[in-house]
């Protein structure tokens, strides 16, 4: 079971522009570069072309999180979904995503995973 008390956050990240759009590779390499700068250790990870040739897609499942990335390359548009507990270590992800990826434009939306105020007294 997770230690509630460690922070956790549900990261959206959309990018507009910048490079790697259309190439699995890339942004399976910016992925992997981005776990390893939030210090997150990954079990697996898959990405590839969508079968309509729209851009490419892919997971990296980490051991106490995920890493989800979609690009459609036709809209320079690029988004990806990132759970990685631990003090600062999605926004570390998130800086190193734009780093390896030099999007024209970023946008990160943080949800809280773990807030527990909204439980009921006992």
């Amino acid at each position: 079971m997770s230690d509630l008390s460690v922070p956790a956050y549900l990261f959206v990240i959309d990018h507009r522009g910048g490079r790697g759009l259309a190439d699995p590779e890339v942004l399976e390499t910016a992925v992997r570069e981005a776990a390893a700068a939030a210090g997150a250790d990954i079990l697996t990870a898959e990405f590839a072309l969508r079968p309509d040739a729209s851009g490419p897609a892919g997971v990296a499942w980490l051991r106490n999180g995920r890493i989800t990335a979609q690009c459609w390359a036709e809209l320079e548009y690029a988004q990806f979904d990132l759970i990685i507990p631990g003090e600062g270590a999605a926004q570390r992800a998130a800086d190193q995503l734009a780093r390896s990826l030099l999007p024209d434009w970023a946008k990160v939306t943080a949800v809280p995973l773990n807030h527990l105020s909204h439980l009921p007294p006992d």
